[in-house]
Order: structure tokens, then C-alpha cells, then sequence
């Protein structure tokens, strides 16, 4: 069974990053989305509303799975029998430090980096920029699932005191 990861931090997941999944999970008997556990960081969201954000988008995919790591990535890999890495690419600045990344997985444990491009479309997208819109009110509901638009519409009147 040929298994992949798409790591990050999905705080929150966009359509950006579903596009990168849905395309891996053609190509993978298993894709594992690994929500990335920074202690040192506040998010938005918590790794438990970005699990259920994100289960809730992935649902139509069989073959794919949520689950959450901290440390390094290529250790969760090598105790997950995964093979392959799936990385987006936006622009030509992802690519240096995607490249970096890659080599230095595969230097340490062997584990390749599948490097996609994402859809022109979604060339802007980031979860950060989707959280500064939607802080200012503006429109990001064909930037994200709806369960996000309905979690951030949330969280930003909760922080406007609503």
C-alpha cells in the first residue's frame, strides 16, 4: 500500500490545500493529513476544530484520514510506513524552501517529497491571508469549505465582542 502525508498547520484549511489532497489521493492508496502540533504558536483555531474542519471537507475522499504530529516529520513517516511527502507549490518562493525540505528528508530517512503545483486559481491562497480577510469581514467563501466560512465567520464576531 502506498501511503503519503500532507503536513501543515491548516489553521484553516482552504481550498487551496483540498485541491493539493483531492489530486494525492488519486495518486495514493492513503493520504494521511497531518495537522502540524506548534506549542510555540497560538492559532486561530485549535488542532481539535482543525481535525473536525478538516475531516468534515474530506469526507468524500475514502481514502484519506486526519491525524495530528509534532517533532520531525520524517520520524511520523518511518512509524507510519509512509513513503511520500506532499508538498503544494504556489509560487517560485515555495519552491526554494519546499527543495530545501525535500533534500533534507531524504538525507535523513529516506522519505521523498512529492512536489505539486497548485491551480492557478489558488496561486494567492494561504491560511493566513484567509484569516486577515476574514478579520476585516471580507468575503472568503470561495477561498474555503463551509465549515470553515461558518467557523470564521464565528470566531470573528466572538473576537468583536458579538
Amino acid at each position: 500500500m502506498k501511503k503519503a502525508v500532507c503536513p501543515g498547520s491548516f489553521d484553516p484549511i482552504t481550498n487551496g490545500h483540498l485541491d493539493v489532497i483531492e489530486r494525492a489521493s488519486g495518486l495514493f492508496d492513503e493520504v494521511v493529513i497531518a495537522v502540524l502540533v506548534n506549542n510555540s504558536k497560538t492559532g486561530l483555531f485549535t488542532i481539535e476544530e482543525r481535525i473536525e474542519m478538516i475531516t468534515e471537507a474530506v469526507q468524500h475522499l475514502k481514502n484519506v484520514k486526519v491525524d495530528t504530529w509534532s517533532g520531525l516529520l520524517v520520524d511520523y513517516c518511518r512509524a507510519h510506513n509512509i513513503a511520500a511527502i506532499v508538498k503544494g507549490l504556489r509560487a517560485v518562493s515555495d519552491f526554494d524552501y519546499e527543495l530545501q525540505m525535500a533534500q533534507m528528508n531524504l538525507q535523513l530517512k529516506g522519505v521523498d517529497t512529492l512536489l505539486m503545483a497548485t491551480k492557478p486559481a489558488y496561486s494567492f491562497l494561504s491560511s493566513s491571508l484567509v484569516r486577515e480577510i476574514a478579520r476585516y469581514g471580507g468575503d472568503v467563501s470561495n477561498l474555503v469549505p463551509s465549515r470553515v466560512l461558518e467557523d470564521l465567520s464565528r470566531k470573528s464576531q466572538m473576537s468583536q465582542g458579538k
